[in-house]
């Protein structure tokens, strides 16, 4: 049975062998995600975010049935805080501080964890990275590279941030993405309609964007 797919996507259709593309969520964490986490500290409103959890839980559902490689990342810290950046710390005042879900963005809190709708299940990749791109200071590139995989369906939060930060490291380094436009999210909408553009806009500069859906018509 084949495992060569084409999907409609912008700016033109998008090719993907089933065998060599991975599935990354982004930080779909409580912090970014629930009420007294770091998005809702900085003054937020998350109910802009959690709303593609039910579509990410489809797509995820469906990576899994298919066995591809599943890769969850997590934005946070170690619990001395040495690996903040005084400049990250700055803009960002309360990572460390005491919420309601424990530390905020420090790994090991209940809030730095996958919500419960997502929780990685086991052989899937959970990636602890302490920066907005999911190659910087991980093994991203090598557990991909020993997978054999080539192209990345990305999903997460948030769009114009560490999404849009990943998709551009991972184009850097010769691998195909397609945004999975419902499944990422902004805190604010024009955020993630202007990020949507910039990835796909000159030919796909970056990458290609689409709805998960197309990609799940597909995979039926």
């Amino acid at each position: 049975m084949s495992k060569q797919y084409s999907v409609e996507a912008k700016p033109y259709n998008f090719e993907f062998d089933l065998d060599k593309t991975a599935l990354v969520i982004i930080d779909m964490q409580r912090d970014f995600l629930s009420p007294g986490g770091f998005g809702e500290q900085l003054g937020n409103d998350v109910s802009t975010t959690n709303v593609i959890i039910p579509d990410v839980k489809k797509m995820l559902e469906t990576a899994r049935e298919k066995d591809m490689l599943v890769i969850h990342t997590r934005e946070g810290h170690r619990p001395d805080l040495s690996d903040v950046p005084p400049s990250k710390q700055a803009r960002g005042g309360n990572i460390g501080k005491q919420g309601p879900m424990g530390r905020i963005l420090v790994r090991g809190e209940y809030g730095h964890d996958i919500v419960d709708e997502l929780q990685p299940v086991e052989g899937e990749v959970v990636l602890d990275k302490p920066g907005k791109g999911a190659f910087y200071q991980t093994d991203l590139d090598l557990i991909l590279k020993n997978k054999n995989i080539e192209t990345l369906l990305v999903a997460g939060v948030t769009t114009h941030v560490c999404v849009q930060t990943t998709i551009r490291e991972a184009n850097d380094r010769g691998y195909e993405c397609l945004m999975l436009e419902d499944c990422c999210a902004a805190f604010d909408a024009k955020d993630h309609e202007d990020s949507i553009r910039m990835i796909n806009q000159q030919g796909g500069i970056f990458g290609w964007t689409a709805p998960s859906t197309n990609v799940l018509e597909v995979l039926k």
